[in-house]
């Protein structure tokens, strides 16, 4: 490493970095905003540097050629990884879930449904039934009716309910405080370029991992599918912190945001590729697919029913909009007020009170996914659904997979009323269950609240088509004993409409539907339905519940909206008119002490450097903490450096007399290349500026003049003044 006395050529490269005179110049504190720029910067001269090297020999050229392949091993580890621990997650959700009902005597780790697969005495008709899995009343008293054989099961249905969630609450609490949540705002807003240090750590990883699987046990309304993202970032982070090309270049660690190059697109499809092979060799389903609700409709969809779609998409727009007004104010009232102070308690009463309303409806007692995926399937002949109890016509002699439209029977009457009971209890113990001490996914709930919505206006729907065929809008398409209506796709539909209404995605979510159901031909249904959701949410707030939440908790992330207002950089820029000026740094002229007095009593993350505080022209710009670290290596190690040496910004230091002190030179820490902006730049530009380039501040100068300084938080506080928000809840830079 370089000497403080050698030559600092500082002028050739953007940034003399490369030559680090210790570990951490250049590293960032925690919840501060990356310099993309700067990182950017330093990734090419490590690159040419290596590019050069590998000239020099063969061994520097096998080195080139292994740096080169680290990114694609690094996908290969996050694939393999994340795609065991998705598998492995999925098996013990299974198991944990029946484990609140009974047990299978044959194997204790085999759940219900394993359990029955692998005996002898199970019919088809019964196929829930086999002797090996028994409920725990049965197992303790012997019977398998009667009311204290259902008080009992219903006892311990909630006591395991809150045994787990009380496990993962505590595990959450002591252990990563950081596993909470969903961690889809924090994942956005890290990618963005905001440092939170430990939020991808290794006790995170283990700690989220086991935690979900617990959360999503104990019956709560939640999700695993927002937490997976979370799981599968730290993967990343983890194996990232293997190879220094990643573990020293923050922004090369986060190449997918809001620059998103192609070979990243090629890499992330590589990782997901080995994901998607990982999870096929587990098989987590049983059905040997990668989808977690596999539908096979027969029938085709026709015109009109793209209205009630139309209507299901307005219904998931107006639940998004209520879903995430309610669910913010709830959080906000746990920040602001005292129930913040008992996040375990939260949890146990919330699952109190949801297994003890849950157990009675057969609807909710049962995993949200099982509920997903039977709302989501066609009634076909072998189906002992009580939604397919259709009274049957003794004539039909059709082939099984084309059964028409029926009448409905008893079952299909009471499945209804348990559905609407059902959607009800999820619309209002969902708002109250996203956002507590505990793992927490979104897109499960959100599915089934539309997926119940979805199957109930697609059974009404099919009713009408069977008793008035003979009406013009189903004259044309609905003929008396044909199959003309998939109450199963109404589902998918309402899934759909109210996942885009929620998350305000609508591109993505039309292909994760896609990929979560294996439904091709039913594009246009969900594009209408996801498309309609959108608009109306939108009408009533434009950011979706990862944006709500990014806000509240006030973390730096400018999203991609236009910024409409007619304001300019001298407008946004500090100080302003009844500030103290800024607080600068001179090139020649500034003592060590002046520096440590200057950083002792501000807390701004860096410093210009002007020529002179006359001139005031803009030589560069100075981070705090490598002037801390330098300041502090030099009293340590370098000769002579005390309190009255001069700092030197520039080239060459001057010749000084002998009996000066030691002069400490800083060039090398010094950016030549500050971003800067005129004071009469409009802000729209400005913001454009910050978004695309990822800056962490940009200065403001007059025929080269320094003016003045913005920075990231200050376009954050300046755009909330603009929609009448509270500036103050930016927190961070």
């Amino acid at each position: 490493s370089a000497t403080p006395t050698e030559e600092i050529n500082g002028a050739g490269n953007l940034m003399d970095f490369l030559d680090e005179p210790f570990p951490d110049v250049g590293t960032y504190e925690d919840f501060h905003t990356i310099d993309w720029l700067r990182e950017k910067s330093r990734d090419t001269d490590r690159h040419r540097k290596i590019t050069c090297k590998s000239k020099e020999s063969i061994w520097e050229f096998i080195k080139s050629l292994l740096d080169a392949w680290s990114g694609w091993l690094v996908m290969l580890l996050i694939g393999l990884l994340s795609g065991t621990l998705a598998g492995v997650i999925d098996l013990a959700v299974d198991w944990m879930t029946d484990l609140k009902e009974g047990v299978c005597l044959s194997a204790l780790w085999y759940s219900h449904e394993q359990c029955c697969w692998t005996s002898n005495e199970t019919t088809f008709a019964d196929r829930d039934k086999c002797p090996q899995w028994q409920k725990w009343a049965e197992l303790m008293t012997g019977y398998t009716e009667g009311a204290g054989v259902y008080l009992l099961n219903y006892f311990l249905y909630v006591l395991w309910a809150l045994f787990f969630s009380f496990l993962a609450v505590s595990l959450v609490r002591v252990f990563a405080p950081y596993a909470c949540g969903s961690g889809i705002p924090e994942i956005k807003t890290i990618l963005s370029g905001f440092i939170i240090r430990g939020y991808l750590g290794k006790w995170t990883l283990l700690i989220k991992t086991v935690t979900l699987v617990l959360a999503v046990s104990s019956g709560l309304s939640l999700g695993k599918e927002g937490p997976l993202v979370h799981v599968a970032c730290c993967c990343g982070n983890l194996f990232c912190s293997l190879f220094s090309k990643y573990s020293k270049n923050e922004g090369k660690r986060r190449e997918v945001s809001y620059y998103f190059p192609l070979k990243t697109l090629w890499r992330s499809f590589f990782a997901a590729l080995v994901a998607a092979f990982t999870l096929r060799s587990i098989n987590p389903f049983g059905n040997n697919r990668l989808v977690l609700f596999y539908v096979e409709y027969h029938t085709p969809w026709y015109m009109a029913e793209l209205v009630p779609f139309i209507l299901l998409g307005v219904f998931g727009g107006l639940w998004g909009t209520l879903f995430i007004r309610c669910n913010i104010a709830w959080c906000r009232r746990r920040k602001t007020t005292r129930l913040g102070k008992y996040p375990v308690l939260e949890v146990i009463v919330v699952t109190g009170i949801t297994a003890v309303l849950a157990f009675p409806n057969p609807y909710t007692r049962r995993s949200t996914s099982e509920l997903i995926s039977e709302l989501f399937n066609d009634c076909g002949a072998l189906e002992s659904s009580q939604l397919c109890d259709y009274i049957n016509n003794p004539n039909m002699t059709r082939p099984v997979d084309d059964i028409p439209d029926r009448p409905a029977g008893p079952g299909v009457y009471s499945a209804l009323w348990q559905l609407t009971l059902a959607l009800v209890f999820k619309i209002v113990i969902t708002i109250f269950t996203f956002g507590m001490k505990i793992p927490s996914g979104l897109f499960i709930p959100s599915m089934a609240v539309g997926a119940i919505a979805g199957r109930i206006v697609g059974i009404a729907v099919e009713q009408m088509a069977y008793h008035h065929h003979d009406w013009i809008i189903f004259k044309n398409w609905c003929r008396p004993g044909a199959d003309c209506v998939t109450p199963g796709l109404y589902a998918m539909v309402g899934a759909a409409a109210c996942l885009g209404g929620v998350t305000r995605m609508t591109v993505s979510l039309v292909v994760i539907m896609f990929e979560l159901t294996g439904g091709l031909e039913y594009i246009v249904p969900l594009m209408a339905a996801a498309v309609t959701s959108k608009w109306v949410a939108d009408a009533f707030g434009k950011e979706g519940i990862y944006e709500a939440h990014i806000q509240l908790n006030g973390y730096p992330y400018l999203d991609q909206d236009e910024f409409t207002h007619r304001t300019l950089a001298t407008d946004v820029m500090r100080p302003r008119r009844n500030e103290p000026p800024l607080a600068v740094l001179t090139q020649d002229s500034t003592t060590v002490e002046d520096v440590e007095t200057l950083i002792k009593d501000t807390d701004y993350n860096g410093f210009p450097v002007v020529v002179s505080r006359e001139s005031e022209r803009l030589i560069g710009f100075v981070q705090r903490r490598d002037l801390i670290l330098n300041i502090k290596n030099a009293r340590q190690k370098q000769d002579g450096v005390v309190s009255n040496s001069v700092v030197y910004f520039t080239e060459d230091a001057p010749q000084i007399p002998a009996s000066n002190p030691q002069p400490l030179k800083l060039r090398r820490i010094l950016n030549l290349s500050p971003f800067t902006v005129t004071d009469h730049t409009p802000m729209e530009t400005v913001v454009d500026i910050f978004r695309k380039l990822g800056l962490r501040q940009c200065l403001v100068t007059r025929s080269g003049r320094l003016l003045g300084i913005i920075t990231k938080k200050d376009v954050l506080r300046h755009m909330a003044h603009m929609m009448n928000q509270d500036p103050e809840s930016i927190m961070f830079n």
